[in-house]
């Protein structure tokens, strides 16, 4: 994807969760810490100028210590912060990520949510689903663009906040 397409991409899904959520009322968007932060800034931001007078609920979320692999031979793992100043209890739950792959990182972050509280429901808006690599039954409501790649591939999301350009790109 090019960075034009990943910005159609981006309004096409900050439209998808307007025609859903259309007031945002009970609606909470939370953003997956590292790297699904910066799709879920550029949603936040897009929804806010689509919707200037709509209060919309957003916070970032960590899940480092809840990872099933947190005590792997990866070494130290620094945790990212968790900036959520709300409560989930019985609210509609946005999770958003830049790629669905395994789906380890989905289950692991409903574990940190339920911190905040009980949602009354959960969604899950991706970049980019890797759909025949589930390790879990998780899929998602919202998705950017599929891509069928193997095993071997790896999706690298590139943010111009973090990586100098906007692209996504299939490393073999």
């Amino acid at each position: 994807m090019t960075d034009r397409q990943l910005a159609i991409t981006i309004d096409r899904l900050s439209h998808q969760l307007i025609e859903n959520h259309l007031e945002f009322k009970d609606t909470v968007l939370i953003g997956l810490q590292p790297r699904g932060i910066y799709l879920s800034d550029r949603i936040y931001h897009n929804l806010k100028k689509l919707l200037p007078n709509t209060h919309i609920a957003y916070g970032k979320l960590d899940i480092t210590f809840y990872r099933d692999d947190f005590k792997s031979d990866k070494g130290l793992q620094a945790p990212n912060e968790t900036d959520i100043n709300f409560s989930v209890e019985n609210k509609r739950v946005v999770l958003i990520d830049d790629v669905l792959y395994t789906g380890r990182t989905i289950r692991s972050a409903m574990d940190a949510m339920l911190d905040f509280g009980r949602p009354a429901a959960v969604e899950l808006l991706v970049l980019i689903d890797r759909r025949f690599s589930r390790e879990l039954p998780i899929q998602s409501d919202y998705t950017g663009k599929t891509i069928d790649a193997i095993i071997t591939e790896r999706v690298k999301v590139l943010w111009k906040e973090r990586d100098g350009k906007d692209e996504v790109v299939l490393i073999a």
